[in-house]
């Protein structure tokens, strides 16, 4: 019998065992789950947008209770582009805008993708309506009614994304169902707040207006850092390296670039106030990292799906962990429980 560490086909024995370590691979080599064939960029930039209309539309309802105009125009008109291009990506990611349009058929309260189809669309439809009467004029108290209802979908628009990613067998997604939709929140209140920063900045407008922003803007990119760090340090706990999904490969990349920006940005927009063009370069970092949070989620994931070991590992755990329950059920009922384990 061998006892040293030898290799045989890529197999590693252990030293003083028969059977060689375990290799997570499959059959032919294929893929234990398909790829998603979501596009890129479609996809990051619809999760990037949605956050960020959603934010604004929030900032113009805001600033027009306090009597802050240029909050409520700037927050109007982000929205609306948001809205739009969201739209745009989601269609040709879709490949056809009849397939939008099916999606509308019905409406399924257990489907993430056909709740966020009934959020995108009547947002879309508010907020656009909202720009519309602020650059022209007219119907100004239907607007501002329209702002109000694109304000209250915005934080879910801003959201539910995360709840979609977290709805498939995507390893790297599904384990971090609780972390998703935190960190993309606070990803798109960076994001929002960093382009109302950008647009009061460069319009000018007095400091009244962009203290808030400020505020929002630090905080949102506080969140965003402490979300995906705490989203990493959880799936470190759990079997099957799942963080390494985010450190590694393109995700790994997207993920420094995005830590590095958000975190420059808030630094800059702490100084808004005082500075235009602080909050200027500030809001266009922010906006800037949370686009690249979005592609790092994004690529993670694909990378995540096309790993043995991420699907593997995990499920072979829960497995065990059930088995272990299963066992100790059992004894206390064979120990004379009076109610009979539930089968």
């Amino acid at each position: 019998m061998m006892t040293g560490p030898t290799r045989r086909r890529g197999r590693k024995r252990i030293k003083g065992s028969m059977v060689p370590e375990a290799e997570f691979t499959s059959y032919y080599g294929r893929p234990i789950l398909k790829k998603p064939t979501w596009k890129n960029p479609d996809v990051p930039l619809y999760l990037w947008v949605g956050g960020m209309a959603g934010t604004s539309a929030v900032v113009a309802a805001l600033g027009e209770a306090t009597g802050r105009p240029a909050l409520r125009r700037g927050g109007r008109l982000v929205g609306a582009g948001g809205a739009v291009v969201g739209t745009v990506a989601l269609v040709h990611d879709l490949g056809r805008p009849a397939r939008f349009l099916n999606m509308l058929r019905v409406f399924k309260p257990t489907s993430p993708l056909s709740v966020g189809t009934f959020i995108l669309s009547p947002f879309a439809a508010l907020v656009s309506a909202a720009a519309a009467s602020e650059l022209t004029g007219v119907a100004p108290r239907l607007g501002s009614a329209a702002g109000w209802g694109a304000a209250l979908l915005g934080p879910p628009l801003a959201s539910y994304t995360g709840v979609l990613f977290a709805n498939t067998a995507v390893p790297a997604w599904h384990e971090a169902h609780g972390e998703l939709p935190v960190l993309f929140a606070a990803s798109g209140a960076a994001a929002g707040a960093g382009a109302q920063l950008v647009v009061t900045g460069l319009l000018g407008s007095p400091a009244r207006e962009r203290t808030p922003m400020v505020r929002l803007a630090v905080a949102g990119a506080v969140a965003e850092l402490a979300g995906g760090e705490y989203l990493e340090k959880r799936l470190d706990r759990l079997p099957g390296d799942l963080a390494g999904a985010y450190r590694t490969g393109r995700a790994g990349r997207w993920r420094h670039v995005a830590r590095a920006l958000t975190a420059v940005g808030g630094v800059l927009a702490a100084f808004g106030t005082r500075s235009r063009g602080a909050a200027v370069a500030g809001g266009v970092a922010l906006a800037a990292g949370s686009l690249a949070t979005r592609f790092a989620v994004f690529d993670a994931g694909l990378a995540s799906s096309q790993d043995p070991a991420h699907v593997v590992v995990p499920q072979r755990a829960r497995l065990e962990e059930q088995g272990r329950s299963a066992a100790d059920g059992s004894w206390l009922a064979g120990e004379g429980a009076t109610s009979p384990v539930p089968r």
